[in-house]
């Protein structure tokens, strides 16, 4: 892995064919300093969001990006900092350029994602031959492929030149047991090199298990400084062996990151990851 900047010359869709990731954000759900964790992956002349949230366009704009260029995206939750920018992302494809962006998505986060949370502000916006808009008004949908032989749910789709497979995790609530009783959420597997927990509280087995099979170049984990709600911390991740930790970078963190260097540094991960900041695998 090759870590460099961003540069003066902001973000552009296609590279060299390297697998390139670049976060929108690092930050937590309320985090102020760092937008919140998004995450833009690209390849060759193929690109992939994941989750777009709340201030999500604003990031992008600072990358030298709007939100109409980018055409394809998985979601791996319904927070607002992980889906608060659908609407306008929506609204901008059918009434400024008249495209559908394509979205990866089961049916039936399908169903949540728009039952629950988009159609308020998109579905009565207009009436197309005579009826309400629908979530397929607005996205081109992909269905992912639902993969056997693994102790949780998980789908595999490609986009363009990018595998992604996506496994269900252990969000919400704070009381469920395993990610069967949890609300939708998931992390994501990328080209098989690269695991992004996405929002999770701590469920060891979902590192444990996917690094066995796939054994991972890098893991990107979200963290939090203090133990109990619904997020991994710090100290819970801490119990994972030094070969897991040392190929572990922690993102989603809050704007007092940096009173933890230190522990991070003594607890061996391989640090927190970076803002606008490309982390490319040849």
């Amino acid at each position: 892995m090759k870590i460099r900047n961003m540069g003066e010359e902001g973000v552009l869709l296609t590279n060299g064919g390297q697998l390139s990731l670049i976060f929108i954000g690092v930050g937590s759900a309320f985090a102020k300093r760092n937008f919140q964790t998004n995450l833009l992956i690209i390849k060759g002349e193929d690109h992939l969001q994941i989750d777009s949230g709340t201030r999500c366009s604003m990031a992008l704009m600072e990358m030298g990006l709007s939100v109409t260029k980018i055409k394809n995206y998985y979601i791996t939750h319904s927070h607002a900092d992980h889906i608060g920018g659908l609407e306008e992302i929506g609204l901008m494809g059918r009434y400024v350029t008249k495209s559908c962006p394509r979205i990866f998505i089961t049916p039936e986060y399908q169903k949540i994602l728009w039952d629950m949370s988009l159609q308020g502000g998109s579905k009565f916006s207009e009436k197309n031959n005579g009826n309400f808009l629908s979530f397929e008004d607005f996205f081109e949908i992909e269905r992912p492929v639902k993969l056997d032989g693994f102790s949780r749910d998980v789908y595999e789709f490609n986009a363009g030149s990018i595998n992604i497979k996506s496994m269900r995790t252990m969000h919400i609530p704070e009381d469920a047991e395993s990610w069967k009783d949890s609300f939708w959420s998931a992390g994501v597997i990328i080209d098989n090199r690269v695991m992004f927990s996405g929002d999770t509280r701590f469920d060891k087995n979902l590192i444990l298990e996917f690094d066995g099979v796939f054994n991972f170049e890098l893991i990107i984990h979200d963290v939090q400084f203090f133990t109990g709600g619904v997020h991994a911390s710090i100290d819970e991740l801490n119990t994972f062996p030094d070969n897991i930790k040392s190929k572990m970078l922690l993102v989603h963190y809050g704007d007092n990151w940096e009173k933890f260097d230190d522990k991070v540094r003594e607890y061996g991960f391989m640090g927190f990851l970076s803002p606008k900041t490309f982390y490319d695998f040849d």
